[in-house]
């Protein structure tokens, strides 16, 4: 049986490709591509500019130029790459873990109307707590290791995959499930070749949301309780009133999130490349 397609209709029968994803001429997709380095360029200026002018001290807000300094020196120390690689295993831990939860019960939530009734009260209820809040307990009943700090993260990613995972089984056109039925296509067959295509382009949405939010709930974790990671880096920073490894640390949670979500879109892109063949 072969895999069927949801498309959006248009006279010629084929998806309609989304405006930013149009093919664009090389000199212009070539001079936005070089917007980025120069916007990074120009707040780093600012920056500067504004230490400069203001006279403040390297505790309060030091320069670039510090940052940078401080980032090789930790770099050097090894101490940078052993917190980062602390915080990637709990991030990757709680991803894996979230996901895996998110996915299944929001699937089931979307194909039972009577469960849904029985848990979407609890779930909605449960987002009332705030995660600052709930990571304490967490670490007092699994202790400081990385089991807490992963379950802080799964937990923080685990709504808005759950909500996007409901919205888009649910989205499935009507009449493409009674084509299938009408196949006598499998429960599995009917998962594969239709809700799941269907539904990737709104798992990826909350997706893209996710791996951003883990990244925060590794951090939160290790601020409430941990001896590693970068959570853990910039408490010890502050404490030292050392700001520029703050920033070096800051920074470096920047650059993990941004990671994760250009991954996520790169296989996005390479998983939905279909919805919109080339002209």
């Amino acid at each position: 049986m072969q895999t069927i397609r949801t498309r959006q209709s248009c006279p010629k029968g084929r998806a309609k490709r989304p405006p930013h994803l149009n093919h664009a001429p090389r000199g212009t997709a070539s001079w936005e591509y070089a917007l980025i380095p120069l916007v990074l360029l120009m707040a780093l200026a600012l920056w500067e500019l504004v230490v400069r002018w203001g006279h403040y001290p390297a505790f309060t807000l030091p320069t670039p130029r510090r940052v940078a300094v401080r980032f090789l020196e930790a770099w050097r120390e090894g101490s940078l790459q052993m917190h980062t690689l602390v915080t990637l295993r709990e991030v990757f831990g709680g991803l894996a873990l979230g996901l895996l939860v998110a996915l299944v019960l929001g699937y089931a939530l979307a194909k039972s109307r009577l469960l849904e009734r029985i848990l979407s009260p609890y779930i909605v209820a449960s987002q009332a707590i705030p995660i600052v809040a709930l990571a304490p307990l967490l670490i007092i009943w699994f202790g400081v290791g990385s089991l807490s700090k992963i379950l802080v993260c799964a937990l923080t990613l685990f709504f808005p995959v759950l909500i996007n995972t409901i919205v888009g089984i649910r989205s499935v056109d009507a009449e493409l499930q009674d084509l299938m039925h009408s196949l006598r296509a499998s429960p599995w067959q009917a998962f594969t070749l239709l809700e799941l295509p269907a539904a990737l382009p709104v798992l990826f949405g909350g997706l893209k949301v996710g791996v951003t939010l883990s990244v925060i709930g590794a951090v939160v974790g290790e601020f409430v309780g941990a001896d590693r990671g970068l959570g853990f880096l910039i408490s010890l920073a502050r404490g030292l009133f050392d700001t520029s490894l703050m920033f070096v640390a800051l920074f470096t949670l920047m650059v993990i999130a941004l990671a994760l979500y250009l991954i996520v879109s790169l296989l996005e892109s390479w998983l939905l490349r279909w919805r919109w063949p080339e002209e």
